[in-house]
């Protein structure tokens, strides 16, 4: 990836975006490619389990170089620590956790309940917000703990709005026995089939999801200038999001609810006008 942002996979929300600091940009985009990697080592290509293990394991191979005071041996990693860790003293292992998440997704394709899938978020999402606020010297007791409801919301609308996707690779994010409790079958995500249990199913997600991200947006409103105005719009872009799959009457088989061009201008004016952040 470039030091901008041009990505080849769909991103709900801005990454590096112009609406950050400039001195933030390049660092987050190598934290990007970082995170962007070692995902498509989970999840891309035609590589077996130990394959994609092993790619991952590289990646924490020069982590333990890195800590270890040893010359990295990737550019990738050079400029991690160049521009990432060293100047901003971003802790490693937050990197490690990301690495965990990745390694998970090669070998867990279930959740028995909401709390595995929150220890999943811990380690996938919650990361990169603290990464964010560390480069941002940010990062104290209250914006972390902000910071991880708005990314573990987050993680949680990606869920949602991509059950036909994960399911596409075997994999169900909705929690085993919430999927028992309101009556909604494996079969039934197989077959695409959208009935009055399977929307109170996921009215009951969304709910919950949007309670995790408004209790999170205090941040936005609390951190300056640039980069106040980038988590406040992220955050309306979640919403924006669950209040799509609400139209669509919970039916996110036919047509995956994301945000489109038209979107994003209104989105931008309510974030100028924090007040709108509730609305």
């Amino acid at each position: 990836m470039s030091d901008t942002y041009a990505v080849d996979h769909y991103e709900n929300f801005p990454v590096a975006s112009l609406l950050l600091p400039p001195a933030m940009r390049r660092p987050i985009a190598i934290v990007y490619r970082f995170a962007r990697t070692a995902d498509d080592f989970a999840d891309e290509g035609d590589h077996g389990p130990a394959e994609r293990l092993a790619l991952l394991d590289g990646y924490r191979a020069e982590l333990d170089r890195l800590e270890a005071g040893l010359a990295p041996q990737s550019a990738l990693f050079a400029d991690l620590r160049d521009q990432v860790l060293v100047p901003h003293k971003v802790p490693v292992q937050l990197f490690r956790d990301l690495l965990d998440a990745f390694s998970q997704d090669v070998v867990k394709t279930r959740f028995a309940d909401f709390g595995e899938v929150m220890h999943y978020c811990r380690r996938s999402a919650n990361p990169v917000g603290r990464i964010v606020l560390h480069l941002a010297g940010q990062a104290g007791s209250k914006q972390l703990a902000w910071s991880d409801g708005i990314c573990a919301a987050l993680q949680l609308i990606n869920f949602w709005q991509d059950v036909a996707v994960d399911w596409q690779k075997q994999r169900v994010y909705l929690p085993q026995d919430e999927l028992a409790r309101f009556g909604v079958t494996e079969a039934q995500i197989a077959a695409a089939q959208v009935d009055a249990n399977w929307r109170a199913l996921m009215a009951f997600q969304i709910d919950r999801t949007r309670r995790l991200l408004r209790a999170g947006s205090p941040l936005g409103t609390t951190l300056p200038g640039r980069l106040g105005l980038e988590i406040r719009l992220t955050v309306l872009g979640g919403d924006a999001i669950l209040k799509k799959i609400e139209a669509a009457d919970y039916d996110v088989f036919r047509r995956r609810p994301k945000l489109g061009a038209l979107d994003w201008p209104m989105l931008l004016l309510r974030a100028i006008f924090p007040r709108a952040i509730r609305s």
